[in-house]
């Protein structure tokens, strides 16, 4: 029953499974090794997840992972999270004790039905041989067409039964062509021809619509800002390209949106209510129906694919004459990279700022590198000065929030695209979580290139506590040399303090022909300041009152130690 399992899996398009061997998993893992698809043999469940997820998201094909009966298969389900969240499909192979002891709180006896259904779009276990081919197939085809996480429970003596005959199921995964009706276009243009003040907003629905998204722009002469997860698709060749919005967004996006009258919402599910308009009209078109006007009143909602749509509505617009709104906020994005491009360092020795290494990777990447960052300020330093190009992807936990996803999302990343330069921009403490799983690069020789942004801490908590007036506690970390780490790990490790040295190191550590680490000590108390004026009054206040605790208990030199990195 093994080989049929795999065979179907292989068959819908499988080509890797990462996880860890153990007693239940064993007859499968020997099916896997007969096959055509590639085991890659993890030092945690929960990397394996955010490998597979990672592999999922980019190449857009079904991946597998496979874990053992209980705490095995327990491990994956943060990373499962992740992909689910990301709509990446993925298969998990969960495998349970045998049928006899379920129910009886065996050893390693865990309900994986409970445990998983937050996190999947179809969890089931195989109950008898007869129904294994069918079941495979009813996963793979779920995660396929929902696009998410299929979890498909083995028990141990379903997996080592022999095979029955059984009906030819196969995995059918057409994607059918969806866009509004001519009327719910109708009434949209008409909206969007009778203001000279529109803002698009583009998300990750907007993946494969980038031609038709710029058209629109231009037909409507309307700012585009677009979210995180939207960056890759429609940020590149874009003259009407204003940037990101929200927490981690630049001054011109936000007021792009704020100051419409139309805010046209293309493919965007964006959580922040308080950064979306008061009193604009808003036009929202998704995939999803269960999107629109989910996270703030819509005056049309209208499901259908982004470029399907905008094929269909753009014979419908007026080419607008008005071009006073857009070069507005184009004046504003264009000061706002002019600042952004102008930040040096004080000189050779000086401290390296966060901001300021991730422009220099920038500068020295590869024009189709592939990005994963850890959560928090890497992601933010990441996601604001990576320029994507068109043929660069960035990946980040933007849906799920979660630590430690940079490097074993790498891994995911590399193993589909073993041509491609793979660069983890990871944070101290999400990478230490899964640190283990540095000897999963070496031992698969993953041609990765990881830097570690150490500022000693848990940055972005570190920010939160001092917003809200506490003195951060629990937030200082304890770092080795992770460059020396790296090479008793047997990889290329090197790291570097002073801003002297960083383009050679950059330079050096870029070159590797393998896998190759970078630890680079940053500045500890650099802010991720948020698009102004969108500073709440309770962030300022906290902040003051952070900075008079610290005074009073005799920290004043971290208060001005954050005053002088975050001033220019």
């Amino acid at each position: 029953m093994a080989d049929l399992l795999v065979e179907t899996l292989q068959a819908a398009g499988v080509k890797t499974c990462y996880g860890i061997v153990g007693d239940t998993l064993n007859r499968i893992a020997h099916a896997i090794d007969r096959s055509e698809i590639d085991w890659v043999h993890m030092r945690h469940e929960e990397a394996g997840a955010f490998a597979a997820g990672a592999e999922a998201q980019l190449t857009g094909r079904l991946t597998a992972c496979a874990g053992t009966c209980g705490p095995g298969s327990l491990h994956f389900i943060n990373g499962l999270y992740e992909a689910n969240r990301n709509r990446a499909p993925v298969v998990l192979i969960a495998t349970q004790i045998v049928r006899q002891d379920i129910g009886f709180q065996s050893i390693q006896e865990i309900d994986l039905n409970d445990v998983f259904k937050g996190c999947s779009v179809y969890c089931e276990m195989i109950v008898t041989p007869e129904q294994a081919r069918r079941k495979t197939v009813a996963a793979c085809q779920a995660a396929l067409t929902k696009r998410g996480v299929a979890v498909l429970v083995v028990p141990a003596d379903i997996a080592n039964a022999p095979a029955h005959d059984e009906a030819p199921y196969a995995v059918h995964a057409r994607r059918p062509l969806v866009r509004p009706t001519d009327a719910d276009l109708d009434e949209i243009a008409a909206i969007l021809n009778e203001s000279d003040a529109i803002t698009m907003y583009a998300g990750a629905g907007c993946a494969g619509a980038h031609d038709e998204v710029v058209a629109t722009a231009a037909r409507l002469k309307a700012p585009m800002a677009h979210t995180s997860r939207g960056k890759d698709f429609v940020e590149y060749d874009n003259p009407y390209n204003v940037g990101m919005t929200g927490i981690i967004g630049q001054p011109a996006g936000y007021h792009a949106i704020l100051d419409c009258d139309v805010l046209l919402l293309l493919g965007s599910d964006f959580a922040w209510s308080q950064f979306y308009p008061a009193k604009a009209k808003i036009i929202q078109i998704d995939a999803d129906p269960t999107h629109i006007g989910r996270r703030h009143p819509v005056t049309i909602g209208a499901v259908g694919d982004i470029k399907a749509t905008l094929e269909a509505l753009l014979p419908r617009l007026k080419r607008h004459g008005d071009e006073g709104f857009l070069a507005n906020h184009l004046e504003r994005r264009r000061k706002d990279r002019a600042a952004a491009d102008a930040e040096t360092v004080s000189g050779p020795d000086a401290q390296i700022p966060g901001t300021y290494l991730a422009k220099i990777i920038n500068k020295r990447a590869a024009e189709d590198a592939l990005f994963s960052a850890d959560d928090g300020t890497v992601a933010v330093w990441t996601l604001r000065h990576v320029d994507t190009g068109g043929k660069r992807r960035t990946f980040a936990s933007l849906l799920h929030g979660t630590m430690a996803g940079g490097m074993p999302s790498a891994i995911g990343l590399q193993k589909s695209q073993p041509g491609r330069q793979v660069i983890c921009m990871a944070g101290d403490g999400g990478f230490t979580m899964l640190l283990g799983d540095l000897l999963t690069v070496v031992q698969e020789n993953l041609p990765i290139k990881i830097v570690i942004f150490d500022n000693g801490k848990l940055g972005f908590v570190d920010i939160e506590q001092k917003a809200a007036g506490l003195e951060p506690v629990y937030t200082d970390l304890k770092n080795p040399d992770f460059g020396r780490v790296a090479e008793a790990m047997g990889l290329w490790g090197r790291s570097v303090s002073k801003a002297g040295e960083l383009e050679e190191a950059i330079e050096a550590w870029l070159a590797q022909p393998g896998p190759a680490l970078l630890d680079v000590k940053v500045k500890p108390m650099q802010l991720v300041t948020p698009p102004s004026p969108f500073v709440s009054p309770e962030a300022v206040v906290g902040m003051a009152v952070y900075t008079a605790k610290a005074m009073l208990h005799g920290k004043g030199h971290d208060v001005w130690e954050m005053i002088v990195e975050n001033i220019p």
